[in-house]
């Protein structure tokens, strides 16, 4: 483990908690980096925790807060402290952070840990940012994030790949204004009922609805371009909701299995954070060897084939008359409390979650050598 430069006070290395954001997903972000904080080692680490409010204003804690949530359990507390700035130019590829209202010092982290779930936080937006500042940062990089977090874009390289996955149509905001009956005939011929209807760039089932009927698919459809300017209606299978947690940079490797037993309709926001026996986990999931096997070996080879490095939650449909597996979808940022099911499934694995942590750290301060030897000049 790589330690603080010369010239801190400290030999501890010092990571920044981002978390918060401009996001759907803004309230599980304060529970997945509570627990985070919770967890990291502060024989090893420094932390700076620091909030993005609604409106994706900066803060920089004086120190992490956490409190109660009815919905969430223990969340870290989002104190609005100043108005901060990133200095992308702070030397020895450290992120700086100032005060603009010259209140307090500037702030410097060593490694960045953004636990910043949905837009502008697992869709490459954030990752651009610190690639620019030549910070290290925990988790996929921008190409692996922006795809990962695209439905379309994924399922389309996914598909090419030779990965299965679930028959789909997309549809963009302006199309269904214009043509709204076009798109529920071309919707009702090439994927029949039921069929789930979800904004492409959002994670945690927000605006994922479950049509079952015809007349139920415009108010669904309006309901999700809420979301987002462009929606996927995705073929509903009777299914198995298997997951597979991913690790590594040029050599990932794959976790036992879990499977997500639902007791609302589907696994929706609800029943993953709002209600508290909205779902079981089995862990690992009762499947034979061979099957589980050929489930985790596609998790890999999907995760590789979206550009992922670092980590990601794979997710498939086992379907239940068959035992056909489909890949789902890929997070990239996936939820990060302690009864989260990546961290569960690497636990479950062998690897507890305040080493997990360890080795993402290590993970992000590896890809970020290889990053400066790059050549960015001609000679």
């Amino acid at each position: 483990m790589r330690q603080a430069k010369k010239g801190n006070r400290s030999s501890r290395l010092k990571i920044g908690i981002l978390y918060g954001g401009r996001s759907g997903e803004h309230d599980v972000s304060l529970c997945s980096a509570a627990s985070v904080v919770g967890a990291l080692d502060p024989k090893k680490y420094q932390i700076v925790a620091v909030g993005i409010d609604r409106d994706g204003r900066w803060h920089v804690q004086d120190s992490p807060r956490f409190v109660s949530s009815k919905a969430f359990g223990r969340i870290l507390s989002l104190q609005r402290n100043g108005l901060w700035v990133v200095n992308q130019f702070e030397e020895q590829n450290r992120l700086c952070l100032r005060d603009l209202k010259g209140g307090k010092k500037p702030v410097t982290v060593d490694v960045v840990f953004p636990v910043l779930h949905g837009t502008y936080g697992e869709d490459g937006t954030l990752q651009g940012l610190l690639e620019l500042a030549r910070v290290p940062y925990v988790g996929v990089d921008v190409a692996g994030a922006a795809v990962g977090m695209d439905k379309d874009l994924s399922k389309r390289l996914l598909a090419q790949a030779g990965i299965p996955v679930v028959p789909w149509m997309t549809v963009g905001h302006t199309t269904w204004i214009a043509r709204p009956e076009r798109i529920m005939q071309n919707a009702l011929k090439q994927l029949g009922l039921p069929v789930f209807v979800k904004p492409l760039c959002t994670g945690s089932s927000v605006g994922v609805v479950k049509v079952t009927q015809k007349s139920e698919l415009p108010q669904a459809l309006d309901y999700a371009f809420q979301f987002d300017t462009r929606i996927m209606i995705e073929q509903g299978i009777d299914c198995r909701e298997i997951e597979c947690a991913v690790l590594g940079n040029d050599e990932p490797v794959a976790s036992v299995l879990g499977e997500i037993l639902p007791r609302h309709d589907f696994y929706s926001y609800e029943a993953k954070y709002l209600d508290p026996e909205g779902a079981e986990m089995n862990i690992p999931a009762k499947l034979p060897a061979r099957l589980a096997g050929a489930i985790r070996a596609c998790a890999v080879a999907g995760y590789s084939a979206l550009n992922c490095n670092a980590m990601a939650r794979v997710d498939f449909f086992l379907e239940k008359a068959t035992n056909r597996f489909y890949l789902n979808e890929i997070n990239t940022l996936p939820g990060f409390t302690s009864v989260s099911m990546y961290p569960k499934l690497w636990e479950a694995t062998g690897l507890p979650y305040s080493q997990l942590l360890d080795r993402l750290i290590e993970l992000a301060l590896e890809r970020h050598r290889r990053k400066l030897a790059v050549r960015t000049d001609v000679p």
